[in-house]
């Protein structure tokens, strides 16, 4: 018994990231790793050859199923839906492809796969299993899988944010980002932003936010100053933390200890090309300290 908790503790880790890749909700992905734990614990006697593949298959097939339901449910949300928000350890920077798959960004991409799509694409290009491993994962066929992988990776890649490689440049960015925002500076805060700008405010209608995708620098610009101005003077300023959210520098705003916003900025080519602003306080709870990922 002793070692079988040793052994799924090993993979606790890996086992919550893939369920949060597949589910964009920390706790739900929490919940898939307890039944997966449960499950392992009930097994049928004898030697597992495999215990990361088969853990990966258990809570794979667990996530679909919460995915579905999750996916129904999203039909009725009100504005944009974004994932819940995490705050990750600064050794995520040490693995790219991890760093970009946990992004705000990325999984706004994969909740327009459908399940079984974005759960081949996970564990394909994030986790690296093979067509077999994944067709056992899933129910299908190796041929099946490889199909299917090739499309999803088509429809991600045509739609995929792509961050900035050169980390001084983004940094420069988010802090002019920063400083032209705080202090009003339009055409300054313009300047950051790509003409083409999209900026994505989830308040799931419990908070005031945009009910629809803002886009182009102009329209982006105004807004957040309006949310400024709103705030009042030094409100946001004094309360904005800089974070590593979902694997990117990002930040934080509180009313207090109270976590009110979460925000991730994709820069491209030296420019703002997306941001992300999660203000629904029910996807607010997980951001009391950071998680480990892996894969």
């Amino acid at each position: 018994m002793n070692e079988d908790v040793a052994v799924f503790d090993r993979h606790r880790s890996l086992l919550f990231t893939l369920a949060y890749e597949l589910l964009g909700s920390v706790a739900d992905a929490e919940d898939m790793v307890q039944e997966t734990y449960l499950r392992w614990q009930g097994r049928p006697d004898g030697p597992v050859e495999n215990p990361r593949a088969y853990l990966a298959q258990v809570v794979t097939r667990l996530s679909l199923n919460r995915l579905r339901t999750l996916a129904r449910r999203r039909e009725d949300y009100v504005g944009p839906w974004l994932p819940e928000p995490l705050l990750t350890s600064p050794d995520i920077a040490d693995d790219v492809v991890l760093a970009d798959s946990v992004s705000l960004a990325l999984l706004v991409v994969l909740e327009s796969l459908g399940p079984k799509e974005r759960a081949v694409f996970v564990l394909r290009e994030v986790f690296g299993y093979s067509h077999d491993e994944i067709a056992r994962a899933i129910g299908s066929t190796a041929v099946a899988v490889r199909q299917v992988a090739h499309r999803a990776r088509q429809h991600v890649e045509a739609r995929r944010p792509r961050f900035a490689t050169d980390e001084a440049t983004a940094e420069r960015v988010r802090t002019e980002f920063t400083h032209t925002a705080l202090t009003g500076d339009l055409q300054g805060l313009m300047d950051v932003l790509a003409p083409d700008v999209v900026l994505l405010s989830d308040g799931g209608g419990l908070v005031s936010s945009a009910r629809r995708p803002i886009q182009g620098a102009d329209p982006v610009a105004r807004f957040l100053l309006g949310i400024i101005a709103k705030a009042g003077d030094g409100a946001i300023a004094s309360q904005l933390e800089p974070a590593l959210v979902n694997g990117w520098p990002g930040w934080l705003t509180r009313a207090g200890e109270q976590v009110t916003s979460a925000i991730q900025v994709v820069v491209t080519d030296g420019r703002i090309t997306q941001i992300l602003m999660v203000n629904n306080p029910e996807k607010l709870d997980a951001l009391t300290g950071a998680r480990r990922l892996s894969r």
